[in-house]
């Protein structure tokens, strides 16, 4: 088991990592009914999609010996109604500067393909931007 999820009551939910106990909260959004407290778990799936993508950057990164260090990536997701469901999520990514453009272009597909992107349904958009300035 990777994960045990409790409903707190109040519309939150404690999720707690079984191997490590690191524990997170969620709320619902304010727009559906909660207190837009913590991360909705449609916010945790859109940062989900950015953390992967900064992840598996990193493991790619480090056989490259390239240093991410500090990179960042700023998420925004867009919610569509009947169904309520994700729509969009953009990504944009800021990375260091001065690597080649072979080795930008190694990592975007990288993070192009991550777990996450490639579990996510097809009929939501995903605007991916790659800023190679640090």
């Amino acid at each position: 088991m990777t994960s045990r999820v409790t409903y707190t009551g109040n519309l939150r939910t404690r999720c707690e990592h079984l191997r490590s106990g690191n524990t997170f909260i969620t709320d619902a959004p304010v727009d559906n009914n909660g207190l837009g407290e913590a991360f909705s778990p449609t916010d945790t799936v859109a940062t989900g999609l950015a953390s992967c993508m900064l992840t598996v950057m990193g493991i790619k990164a480090k056989g490259l010996n390239i240093d991410l260090t500090d990179s960042t990536a700023e998420v925004t997701k867009y919610m569509a109604e009947a169904p309520r469901r994700i729509s969009k999520i953009e990504v944009k990514l800021s990375l260091p500067s001065g690597i080649s453009e072979k080795n930008q272009k190694i990592l975007e597909h990288t993070a192009n393909t991550c777990p996450v992107h490639q579990s996510l349904h097809p009929d939501i958009e995903k605007v991916i931007s790659f800023k190679w300035e640090l």
